[in-house]
């Protein structure tokens, strides 16, 4: 009788000391324990979870950054995640626990941190995941939901051999006697992938910058006086647009991208376009030409006494930033129903998504943002922008060095219909800038978009030509920018002209672009570059002009580095 009484009491003990606990887990890569790691708590009560990442993001500036709860039901096989945002928003999706696609082999039996394990193996979407169970506490608790169910609770889990996450402490808490893990109400239901989209898009700030707006051929009235906020305006008898705008100043650690939707609306052929900042920092800028006249800006005449004005840096101005230059394909959206090919689709949009993030210096506070479509049609094109700054994974201060930006050449001509040149000047002469390093600036490097047109087939759009950049008298990089992908984005180009062997003129090769992309821009590193003057020249063996055509070059040229602080 004693020891029946014994044996209940002992039973009793060990129901009440399993009922309710905390476990907690250490995340980690492989030789790196004590660096960048992460901890989950678990809190069980009977035959229920609640998962918690402990992610410490006190004084980081992050957009957006959620609550976020898994919840785990042994008993109606079901896990829950919940998110939540200030205001009492709250969103949650369900799926079963049991997932028939996720197959575990028994691996034998093992012992890690003190535990007697059961060792199971799968692969899922190529990665091999290991996992290590024990029976010791008597119930069941497997963090990482989404793979099945084990039997025990989760000691070790590996994945590719490296990604470790150990079981820290069991420990008892009293707390969770009479807590209920899984709330009665979660919030709004939805989908995993609707709410995988609810939890990304308010980690982004969206700043929008242009909306459908027409980039056309037309007769409109100048504009005079200050550009308002928040208000498009035209320009080039319609072909550049500008406004401006105000950007908050972001933390160090985003990534900004342009995200640029273009679509005819009239106008069949490829274009040049060009997403660009003005900047305000010296006496003169784009805009004042734009208002007045391009007269007003400095110039450069070369050999042949063509001039061609604002292409370059001078004590009293700075040529625009150019953020994305891109090319129009031939006529997608407006055209796509007039001309029909055995297994083409032909897509509704050009899409431009461009990393921008080393020129966020130039994209806080007071903002002019232009757009330009260089084109003769009354229909044009329709562009939508928007501004996406994504947070990084965080690690130190985000008071660090800050990006810096010198803009020094851009000869494409944005107000071509105001009567700025082409860049034609690299037939008889090379473009030569002038600039002043600051002291206080370091890791230098040039931002170089380099692009050739023209002149039919013996032209430079078709033809490689080496780029040359002279550094302070000496040779110092040559590039030749060269495209020969562009058959990759036939389905864009619905009137692109078609040869008598089959290929279209979308699909030829180019002085680096296609009819339907972006051009990417190419980085020299001058990081040993001293403070002080400077002179940076580009040559070109631009070709002669053939027939009614003419070959010439668009380029930009950005110095990028680090302002040093006083941190």
């Amino acid at each position: 009788m004693k020891r029946c009484i014994m044996i209940l009491f002992v039973m009793m003990m060990t129901s009440e000391l399993f009922s309710q606990q905390k476990l907690v887990y250490h995340s980690y890569l492989l030789g790196s324990e004590s660096g960048d790691t992460t901890l989950t708590e678990v809190y069980r009560n009977a035959r229920q979870l609640k998962i918690v990442a402990v992610d410490d993001f006190e004084g980081v500036l992050i957009n957006g950054v959620s609550t976020d709860y898994t919840f785990v039901d042994y008993d109606r096989d079901s896990a829950y995640i919940q998110v939540n945002y200030p205001g009492d928003e709250s969103y949650f999706s369900a799926y079963p626990l049991h997932n028939d696609k996720v197959v575990f082999e028994l691996k034998g039996t093992d012992e890690v941190n003190g535990y007697k394990c059961t060792k199971y193996q799968t692969v899922i979407n190529s990665n091999t995941i290991e996992v290590w169970m024990t029976d010791k506490y008597g119930f069941d608790a497997m963090p990482a939901v989404g793979r099945g169910v084990l039997d025990g609770v989760m000691v070790r889990q590996m994945i590719n051999g490296n990604r470790v996450t150990d079981l820290r402490y069991v420990n008892k808490d009293k707390k969770l006697k009479n807590t209920v893990i899984i709330p009665e109400k979660l919030g709004v239901r939805m989908t995993p992938k609707e709410l995988d989209n609810v939890r990304k898009g308010k980690l982004v700030v969206r700043i929008p910058v242009f909306d459908d707006v027409q980039i056309n051929f037309a007769d409109i009235e100048n504009f005079e006086g200050e550009i308002p906020f928040d208000t498009v305006i035209h320009f080039a008898y319609g072909t550049l647009v500008l406004k401006r705008l105000y950007i908050p100043e972001l933390p160090e650690h985003y990534q900004i991208f342009a995200d640029i939707h273009q679509r005819s609306n009239g106008d069949a052929y490829d274009r040049t376009a060009s997403v660009f900042v003005i900047p305000e920092d010296r006496e003169l800028s784009l805009t004042d030409a734009l208002i007045d006249s391009i007269q007003v800006l400095p110039n450069l005449i070369d050999r042949r006494e063509e001039t061609y004005y604002g292409i370059r840096l001078e004590d009293n101005y700075m040529p625009v930033v150019e953020l994305v230059r891109f090319f129009t394909p031939f006529g997608v959206k407006h055209y796509n129903d007039y001309v029909s090919m055995d297994g083409m689709t032909w897509q509704d949009e050009a899409h431009y998504k461009q990393e921008i993030t080393e020129l966020c210096d130039r994209l806080r506070g007071d903002v002019l943002i232009g757009a330009f479509i260089g084109n003769y049609d009354g229909g044009g094109h329709k562009l939508s922008m928007d501004i996406l700054a994504y947070p990084q994974d965080y690690s130190g201060d985000v008071s660090g060095n800050k990006a810096w930006s010198l803009p020094l050449f851009n000869t494409c001509n944005v107000m071509e219909m105001e009567g700025q040149n082409y860049g034609r000047l690299f037939l008889t002469d090379s473009l030569t800038v002038t600039f002043e390093l600051p002291a206080d600036v370091r890791n230098v490097r040039l931002r170089y978009i380099s692009t050739g047109h023209g002149g039919w087939d013996n032209g430079d759009e078709f033809n490689p030509k080496e780029n040359t950049i002279i550094l302070d008298g000496d040779v110092k990089f040559t590039y030749t920018p060269w495209r020969c992908d562009c058959a990759t984005y036939r389905e864009y180009n619905p009137v692109s002209g078609n040869f008598w062997n089959g290929v279209s003129s979308s699909d030829l090769s180019r002085s680096g672009w296609c009819p339907g992309t972006a051009a990417q821009p190419v980085y020299f590193d001058l990081k040993d570059l001293e403070p002080g003057k400077h002179t940076i020249t580009i040559a070109i063996p631009q070709g002669e002009d053939e027939g009614g055509s003419f070959s010439h070059w668009m380029v930009s040229g950005i110095l990028l580095g680090e302002k040093i602080t006083d941190n």
